[in-house]
C-alpha cells in the first residue's frame, strides 16, 4: 500500500512540474524602460515563453514602444507614431514563439542611448536553453529537488 501512495505522489510531482504558469517579466526591472540601459544583458538570463507577458514601465510624456521587425530593429527606424505604444504602464502578450524586436520611438532614444529590446520566445512547454555545465543555480534546484523528494518519501512511508 505504501509503495501506492509513493507511486502516487512522483506521478503527481512529475505532472505538476510541467505545468505551465505565464510570468509577467517587468521590462529593466526597477529601472523600467529608459535610456541607457542595457537591455540585452536585462533579457540575457531570461526565458521568455508564449503566454507570457513583457511589463513595459516608464514615463508616457518622455518614452514610447514600437514592436518592429528585425531590420526596422537595427536600424533603428520606427513606424507611425499612431502605431505606438504609449501608456506608460503597458503589457505585451507574447502570442507566438519566435524573434521579437521593440524599440522607443523619441527622439535619439533608440540609435544613441540604447532604448532597444530584441528576446526569443519559446513554445509554451519547450524546454529552456540549457544552463552552463558549472551553474550553482542548477545544482542547488537539484539538491533541492533532491531533499523535496526525499521527504515526501519519508512522510508517505510513515503515514501509509
Amino acid at each position: 500500500m505504501a509503495l501506492h501512495h509513493v507511486a502516487l505522489i512522483a506521478i503527481s510531482m512529475v505532472l505538476l512540474s510541467s505545468v505551465a504558469i505565464a510570468t509577467d517579466h517587468i521590462v529593466g526591472d526597477d529601472k523600467g524602460w529608459t535610456v541607457d540601459f542595457n537591455y540585452t544583458q536585462w533579457a540575457q538570463d531570461k526565458v521568455f515563453r508564449v503566454g507570457d507577458n513583457l511589463v513595459f514601465n516608464y514615463d508616457n510624456t518622455k518614452h514610447n514602444i514600437f514592436k518592429v521587425n528585425g531590420t526596422l530593429f537595427q536600424n533603428c527606424t520606427f513606424p507611425p507614431e499612431n502605431e505606438a505604444i504609449s501608456t506608460g504602464k503597458d503589457v505585451i502578450q507574447l502570442k507566438t514563439e519566435g524573434r521579437k524586436w521593440y524599440i522607443c520611438g523619441k527622439a535619439d532614444h533608440c540609435v544613441a542611448r540604447q532604448m532597444k529590446l530584441v528576446i526569443t520566445v519559446l513554445a509554451d512547454g519547450a524546454p529552456a536553453p540549457s544552463p552552463p555545465p558549472s551553474s550553482d543555480a542548477h545544482s542547488t534546484v537539484s539538491f533541492v529537488f533532491g531533499i523535496v523528494m526525499a521527504a515526501i518519501v519519508a512522510m508517505a512511508t510513515i503515514f501509509a
